[in-house]
């Protein structure tokens, strides 16, 4: 590869630096904390100050590839497709009518994706760091969510106009937890804990897998407190992505339950399916929310959303090839042109017609290429593999971002850097895990 050879000649030219720099002999031990800390200041910090920390991460990952001796790159299939559709979005930008608008999108994709290379580069010579990443994701979920669970009992009131109560009596309104995320926003908020509920859930099995019994108990207390900060979330995209993330939760556990406790797998299914209809049916402001779902036009928050729709596929059909450039500000600008009176919005919400609007339809034929192919490596893992720590760590990774990519169909939540960086680190894992045991198979 003809990359790798400068490759040779920067790391041959820079070999006494390296050799005489204890810094660069061990970039590692200092990218894998920036690394981690990507994850801590996604719960409290602005997307800037997240930007520049996982940018550092981008710049000694270069550091690293141009000094280390005998450090290669290579592309995998995803990653392959991961640079065309970066590609794409170039195209997209400099076809942009508002350049300058939607530079400022192309700078966030390319930290996304950058951090995606960084991080699968990081992964190639230290996989026994997984757990250890997974592990700080989870550990930030659960944080939020007891927060969550401490806001729930205040009763907070709204800080802008999240649902709909004009038809609800005062004492069936629920009280919206917003946890820490900024912006503060409840469906934020519930898409950044959908797409680690699946991790937490994984450390679960990951404890009970080695018997640590005390262990296994806690993460099932965090698991439960995340999935009751969903609940009291009032985000419907998260209502309907938890049930997914708990279907496929019980698909993947029947590879070990099924043959030898399969009485016990299906008491398990049973209670956890009347539990969820119980709470639902039996707590009115939870049992009116999620019905609201199904209100159509009825409830405003949906007759927004189709009108939203409506006007972003009109965009889509007069921008199909190159899309209108990248960005929440490019996208408001241009939407201007074509919304309903008093339906101003910052996003098509619905990551798929958001991904075609703003960068074509090719940008949108590769991220489902990127999807199909993440879900197709993990799946045959899954079904393949016989070592346990694997499939619980391909599990968790995969569930996640089909959690993700649910909630997306009704939300752009998605494109705020506190689940892109979730979302690309999953994809970086699962990327990692299927080349290791493509070598391991050769």
């Amino acid at each position: 590869m003809m990359f790798n050879n400068i490759l040779n000649f920067s790391q041959n030219k820079l070999n006494i630096l390296y050799r005489n720099s204890a810094i660069l002999q061990n970039i590692d031990t200092i990218i894998l904390p920036l690394i981690l800390l990507v994850f801590a200041a996604s719960t409290f910090m602005q997307s800037d100050y997240i930007g520049f920390i996982a940018l550092s991460v981008i710049f000694l990952t270069l550091i690293k590839i141009f000094t280390k001796p005998n450090e290669k790159i290579s592309f995998s299939i995803v990653d392959l497709l991961i640079l065309v559709y970066f590609l794409i979005v170039i195209v997209s930008l400099f076809g942009s009518t508002l350049f300058a608008l939607s530079l400022k999108g192309f700078l966030k994709t390319f930290i996304y994706i950058g951090f995606y290379y960084s991080l699968s580069q990081y992964l190639k010579s230290n996989k026994e760091k997984i757990p250890v990443i997974l592990g700080a994701i989870a550990l930030c979920i659960s944080a939020e969510a007891i927060l969550g669970v401490f806001q729930s009992t205040l009763h907070l009131e709204q800080i802008s106009t999240w649902q709909d109560t004009s038809n609800l009596n005062p004492e069936d309104v629920l009280s919206r937890v917003y946890g820490s995320l900024k912006p503060l926003n409840p469906n934020l908020y519930g898409g950044y804990l959908i797409a680690g509920l699946p991790v937490v859930i994984g450390v679960i099995f990951n404890f009970a897998s080695k018997k640590h019994l005390k262990l296994t108990i806690c993460s099932a207390i965090l698991t439960t407190a995340v999935m009751y900060a969903i609940l009291q979330t009032g985000c419907r995209g998260a209502y309907l992505a938890m049930m997914l993330i708990i279907g496929a939760v019980f698909l993947v556990s029947a590879k070990f339950f099924w043959n030898k406790y399969k009485k016990i797998y299906i008491s398990i299914i049973s209670i956890t399916t009347a539990l969820f209809l119980m709470i639902i049916t039996f707590v009115n402001s939870l049992r009116l929310r999620f019905l609201s779902i199904f209100a159509m036009r009825s409830d405003s928050s949906n007759s927004f959303r189709f009108n939203v729709y409506n006007s972003s596929l009109q965009m889509f059909k007069d921008n199909w090839l190159l899309g209108i450039g990248v960005g929440n500000k490019n996208f408001r600008e241009i939407y201007g042109l074509y919304m309903k009176t008093g339906f101003d919005a910052l996003s098509s919400y619905n990551i798929y017609l958001e991904t075609a609007v703003e960068s074509g339809i090719f940008a949108l034929i590769l991220f489902l290429a990127i999807l199909g192919k993440l879900s197709y490596d993990a799946v045959v893992s899954i079904f393949k593999s016989k070592d346990t720590n694997d499939i619980i760590i391909i599990s968790s990774c995969i569930i996640g971002i089909w959690a993700m990519m649910f909630h997306g169909l009704v939300d752009t939540v998605f494109f705020r850097p506190q689940l892109q960086f979730i979302f690309w680190t999953l994809a970086a894992i699962i990327n990692c895990k299927n080349q290791v045991q493509k070598s391991e198979n050769n």
